[in-house]
């Protein structure tokens, strides 16, 4: 892989809590347990063991993502201020909370990197 652009965007994804019960066992499969973090730019979101977040959950964060990406505030789809929102996973089991830092590097489709 070669990373050749500058983000503008940085991702960081907590698991705040469980739906059901106090544990992972026997609900989520990919083991995630309170405190565990994630973090990303445009690529999927790993631990800092370097696991990634649980591909179903991924589904779900993406569109948010991409919403931030185009100059969405997440306020208009639920999000608690502009660049923070909770998330359920599909499964209804784990909890997360999906924060984004403005790292100040152009828009990929506006800035002018190119020129």
């Amino acid at each position: 892989m070669k990373k050749w652009y500058e983000e503008e965007y940085e991702f960081n994804i907590e698991v705040t809590g469980f739906l059901r019960g106090n544990q992972t066992e026997r609900y989520c499969r990919n083991g995630e347990e309170i405190g565990d973090t994630y973090s990303c730019t445009y690529g999927c979101p790993v631990n800092q063991d370097g696991y990634g977040i649980c591909s179903k959950m991924m589904m779900i964060m993406f569109p948010t993502m991409e919403a931030v990406r185009s100059g969405g505030n997440l306020i208009n789809i639920g999000g608690q201020d502009e660049f923070s929102k909770d998330l359920v996973c599909p499964d209804g089991c784990v909890m997360f909370k999906l924060t984004v830092k403005k790292l100040g590097n152009e828009n990929f489709y506006t800035g002018d990197f190119f020129d």
